[in-house]
């Protein structure tokens, strides 16, 4: 059976346009359109779609505030398109966080019928199956909680120096790849970690222009100190450093301390950045021995098959479960290859890296 989607866009161009580009799936079947969400709920409840494609900026009601209400009511796997600006990155992220299954940039032009339409019929097909919860309620960003665990270090401080009791040694490396569904469960995972961690690299699939967006809310969120990776950057004990969109990530050993290249190389599983780039770098650093690697939910097989390299070269690795995946395609290609030493719920996988962590520290204070 096709994967039935209703398009909601206000843009004549761009519905027509990727009317005609999924339909060329034989996979997908287009059962409708509508031009603002009040359309939209009704064509939901006529046409019964599997998956809705969603224009933020809208007419009348504004795609997130119908999404947040979809949600709570009819939750379904929603792909929402959002403008490349500021305030576009910043209401995806939002999206994503009130239950968006991922996030795609919309052009300022009718949308290609070429690689960008196949890239977003990949996503379809891969969301149709998501597992998507109802919200009770509006979340409400940020929640307290994480705030409160940030409150010794004032928001205006542009770094969060490593207070905590553990050293490490200094190939010690944490890594983390997500790709559908990734925005939230890395939230999740860093979210729950102590500052006093070694360094730590995430690639997460993401348009080219949201990945800022995205590290900057999770450093308003965590203890960690969280950015986007510019070429060049050194890795220390405490950091997060977020792949930024477009480009890989690469580590490297430079005698005492790992530093970060960025680089736009080919994509490799039709993605830039790819988890497999970063964790075959880890393992040509000989960073195995003192690594951690995860694996959390997405479509795809990517990281998988570095995964298996790391652990066979004596990495710690960890794959998210089925059932707390809104995807589980990266996690399930680690398993079934035997990359995965540990198949883990999402809200033991921060446990699991601080219990790491525990065993790399060479001194305590």
């Amino acid at each position: 059976m096709p994967v039935r989607v209703l398009i909601v866009d206000d843009s004549a161009l761009v519905r027509r346009a990727l009317t005609e580009g999924l339909s060329a799936d034989p996979d997908i079947e287009v059962v409708g359109s509508a031009i603002d969400p009040y359309v939209a709920r009704d064509k939901i409840f006529q046409l019964k779609p599997d998956v809705l494609t969603l224009d933020i900026e809208m007419p009348r009601m504004d795609g997130l505030t119908f999404l947040k209400v979809l949600m709570k009511h009819h939750p379904m796997p929603v792909i929402v398109m959002s403008s490349l600006t500021t305030e576009g990155s910043s209401f995806a992220l939002e999206a994503l966080q009130a239950g968006a299954v991922d996030v795609v940039a919309k052009p300022g032009s009718a949308y290609s019928v070429g690689e960008e339409t196949a890239k977003l019929a990949e996503k379809i097909k891969a969301v149709a199956r998501a597992r998507v919860r109802a919200t009770p309620t509006p979340p409400p960003t940020p929640t307290p909680a994480p705030v409160a665990m940030a409150a010794d270090t004032p928001a205006s401080q542009p770094s969060r120096p490593n207070c905590g009791g553990r050293r490490y040694p200094a190939r010690a490396l944490i890594l983390i790849g997500a790709s559908t569904g990734g925005t939230e469960a890395i939230k999740t995972v860093l979210t729950a970690l102590p500052k006093d961690l070694p360094g730590i690299l995430i690639v997460q699939h993401i348009p080219a222009q949201f990945s800022l967006a995205f590290a900057n809310r999770l450093n308003e969120l965590c203890r960690l100190e969280v950015r986007e990776a510019k070429n060049g950057d050194v890795l220390q004990p405490g950091l997060a450093l977020v792949a930024p969109g477009g480009y890989h990530m690469i580590a490297r050993w430079a005698g005492s301390h790992y530093i970060v290249a960025t680089t736009t190389g080919p994509p490799v599983h039709h993605q830039r950045p790819s988890v497999d780039v970063l964790f075959d770098s880890a393992a040509r650093a000989n960073a195995a021995p003192h690594t951690l690697a995860a694996l959390l939910t997405g479509m795809g097989a990517d990281g998988a098959a570095g995964m298996l390299t790391l652990r066979q070269a004596g990495a710690t690795t960890f794959a998210q479960n089925e059932e707390t995946c809104v995807v589980f395609g990266m996690p399930r290609e680690a398993i079934q290859m035997g990359a995965a030493q540990r198949v883990l719920p999402l809200d033991h996988i921060a446990t699991g890296i601080d219990r790491f962590a525990s065993l790399m520290a060479v001194s305590r204070v």
